[in-house]
């Protein structure tokens, strides 16, 4: 018979804890939804919390109004297109200067802008430089609460994080998501390439509003309704307790869940719901971790367009699980990495259809541009209205990202898009 320890237990959860880089997006309670950006102790602030806005009356009759439109998608700025050479750095950093808000207008009506030829960004030095010089407020990981993503040059407080490069990973097709861990998100963020990976590893981008506009109404209609929550992780420790004699099973399973829920509650800033269930092949016994509800479409912050916010492709199950028929298996390392695991539900808790997660899936493939990245490429990206993912690759990859809590006029362009939406509506 197996032996319940406590220690044991609480000293695998920490482990676990310390380590949740699949901790998935949820929705913090409406008091929060405009709640101001707290600061952290350190350079940068924390990412800021989710703008959730207002639900929309009508989804309907939003996504109709969204087909209707010509939607533009990331525009390509070539250094040679603006009358610069490849190498002339000072050159490259004066233009960002001077067309700063341009550069941002166009991030934000367009949900990302692809730079190429720019020398400027090869290294990570002029890379800071060219998102200072557009104006962009930097802001701590969103993972921080959670875990350490390593930065690029190995320093503690640097603004530039990894972005996915280990060769365990390569095999990893990484789903079409939009950045955020708990109550925060990221408004905005800059990904850039140092070294392209030999074969594959494009940098995916997909907007938020093609997707939006090309689901089909009635799946929209039932997810817009019902809402959707995420598993954030599952803790898959729990075998021996089915050896455990049968009446004293119920009291181990609540002390178990009662230390567990602690543990995460006390490590993040929203609420968890912790559920017995079985995972694995071998149907081991363990607690999921769920988030709250949250809606999957939300108004942008800036434009007020309505997009798809919702990190089902990323975060679903079935969805990994078909994409490892096509990449081969995720490479789980250890315990901690067995603990990353996710998936997708309603907001009710009810099951999604795989005929639903396989509409999603079509959905999204068909809106995703495969980016292939060179040596100082950036995508300057709208974290509300353009997801992102990686493909899997082979060779060395090294790509950065810089996070952004938002940018020098922003309110600015808050006040033009409200006034253009009074004049149409006039």
């Amino acid at each position: 018979m197996a032996k319940f320890s406590i220690s044991a237990v609480a000293l695998a959860i920490g482990a676990g804890i310390s380590s949740t880089a699949a901790f998935a997006p949820v929705a913090p309670a409406a008091s929060h939804r405009t709640a101001a950006l707290q600061m952290s102790s350190v350079e940068s602030p924390l990412a800021p919390l989710t703008v959730w806005g207002d639900r929309i009356p009508n989804i309907l009759e939003s996504q109709k109004e969204t087909k209707s439109r010509n939607i533009e998608f990331a525009p390509t700025i070539k250094s040679s297109d603006v009358g610069l050479a490849s190498d002339d750095i000072e050159g490259q950093l004066a233009y960002v200067k001077e067309h700063a808000m341009e550069i941002k207008q166009k991030m934000a009506d367009n949900g990302a802008v692809i730079f190429r030829e720019f020398d400027l960004m090869k290294e990570q030095d002029g890379f800071v430089k060219f998102y200072e010089a557009i104006g962009m407020k930097t802001c701590l990981d969103p993972l921080h609460s959670v875990s350490a993503r390593p930065t690029v040059d190995g320093t503690k407080n640097s603004p530039v994080y990894e972005a996915v490069n280990k060769e365990s990973r390569k095999n990893f097709f990484i789903g079409m998501h939009n950045e955020f861990v708990g109550t925060r998100a990221p408004r905005a963020a800059a990904f850039v390439c140092f070294k392209a990976a030999e074969t594959g590893g494009e940098f995916l981008i997909a907007d938020g509003r093609q997707i939006f506009r090309d689901l089909k109404p009635e799946l929209v209609e039932k997810l817009y309704n019902r809402d959707i929550r995420y598993s954030v992780m599952e803790l898959p420790f729990f075998g021996w307790v089915d050896n455990l004699p049968e009446f004293v099973q119920p009291g181990v399973m609540g002390a178990l869940k009662g230390l567990a829920s602690a543990a995460i509650n006390s490590k993040v800033d929203f609420s968890v719901d912790l559920q017995w269930g079985e995972g694995g092949y071998d149907k081991v016994k363990m607690l999921q971790a769920r988030a709250p509800s949250q809606p999957p479409i939300l108004v942008h912050p800036v434009t007020g367009e309505p997009h798809w916010f919702c990190n089902v492709h990323s975060h679903s199950s079935k969805l990994r699980k078909d994409r490892e028929a096509v990449y081969g298996a995720e490479r789980f390392e250890d315990g901690a990495s067995q603990i990353n695991k996710s998936d997708m539900y309603f907001g009710d808790d009810g099951q999604i259809s795989d005929e639903d997660l396989e509409h999603m899936d079509e959905i999204t493939m068909k809106n995703v541009q495969f980016v292939k990245m060179t040596e100082g490429d950036v995508v300057l990206l709208d974290n509300y209205k353009c997801m992102h993912g990686r493909n899997v690759f082979d060779g060395t990859r090294k790509h950065g990202v810089a996070w952004f809590e938002g940018w020098e006029g922003e309110e600015e362009m808050k006040a033009k898009a409200a006034q253009q939406k009074e004049a149409v509506m006039a």
